[in-house]
This record gives C-alpha cells, structure tokens and sequence, in this order.
C-alpha cells in the first residue's frame, strides 16, 4: 500500500517515548503486562528493557529508533491490517517498521499467544 510522503514524515518525526504509554495502556486494559510488552519490542528491535528506556528518556524519534534497532531476521512474518495498512505491503520501510511495532502490540492486547506474536515455530 502506498503511504503519503506527509503520512511518512509525521512517522518518522514520531517520538518512541509519546507512543509507548498508549501502547502500554492498550496491552495492559487487555490483562497484558509491561514486561511482556518490553518482549515484543526486544523481539523486534533487539533494545533490552534498559535499552528502551533510554531511548524513552532521549525521546528519540522512530527514525532514530529504527535506524538503532537490530530488526529481527523474521520481522518480515509479520502480516495483515494495522491503522488501515496491510503491513506487507506498505511502501515505505521506516513506516513499515513502525506498523510491524503497532501489530505487534495490536497482538498482545488481542491475547494472542505470545510464541505466535514472536512468530516462534
């Protein structure tokens, strides 16, 4: 799916630490917990816990924090609709990373198991 260049810009000048506390208190009204959440963005970015407060605390950017991260080999697992977005086919990579993020946490309210949502086998 084609994204807007304005759509592209306004993710990537998104800050981490403004969107992690909604995600936080999406999972959390579902009966998730914080330390699983802190997985799910380990599994995709390879920022420990200590890692993604620092980056909260610097509030980086998601391009900043997407350019940092170490996206998992199978990243790409990651399928169907987020915000109105099939996440497979969105043209831009640092929009497609920020709604792999948003499926992610999307999955964990959802209660999906989490071996599913790490796209173990």
């Amino acid at each position: 799916m084609k994204t807007t260049p304005k759509h592209n810009e306004r993710m990537a000048k998104m800050t981490f630490a403004s969107v992690y506390p909604h995600y936080l208190t999406k999972v959390e009204k579902k009966g998730r917990t914080e330390e699983e959440l802190e997985k799910v963005i380990e599994w995709l970015t390879g920022f420990d816990k200590k890692k993604q407060k620092e980056l909260i605390d610097e509030k980086v950017s998601f391009e900043t924090f997407f350019e940092c991260a170490n996206l998992n080999r199978n990243a790409h697992l990651i399928t169907g609709v987020i915000c109105g977005y099939r996440v497979e086919e969105i043209d831009n990579p640092l929009t497609q990373k920020v709604r792999y993020l948003d499926k992610l946490v999307d999955e964990l309210a959802k209660a999906k198991p989490m071996e599913k949502i790490l796209r173990s086998n």
